[in-house]
């Protein structure tokens, strides 16, 4: 499956448009999946600002996000400092695809170390 970003970088009044492919169908996404999709937004957002660059390390923290509704299914769209872009359209459920990014974004969280 393929999917759009949009991007709009801070300080410009253009949106660009990337193409990204993920493998399957967002219906059957996992937990990891999701991860996937979302770095690959944040990556994408990064070579808007940053043509040439090849893909650098994503931490999945520092960043507003929402699942919202459309016509033919949900996006997701995602700030951060950089800029913001919008992914999808996908078919999947609002509730669902929200809560499996929670969690994600709960699992990547730092974990407190007591020595």
């Amino acid at each position: 499956m393929t999917f759009d970003v949009e991007i709009v970088l801070r300080e410009r009044n253009v949106a660009v448009t990337e193409r990204l492919q993920d493998l399957k169908d967002p219906e059957a996404w996992t937990d990891v999946d999701v991860e996937a999709v979302l770095k690959q937004i944040l990556r994408a957002i990064d070579r808007a600002k940053n043509p040439g660059t090849t893909d650098q390390h994503v931490a999945l923290r520092g960043f507003s996000w929402i699942v919202e509704p459309t016509d033919s299914g949900v996006v997701i769209a995602i700030e951060i400092p950089t800029g913001a872009a919008v992914a999808g359209p996908f078919r999947i459920d609002q509730a669902r695809l929200d809560g499996m990014i929670t969690r994600v974004l709960a699992s990547a969280r730092p974990k407190a170390v007591i020595h």
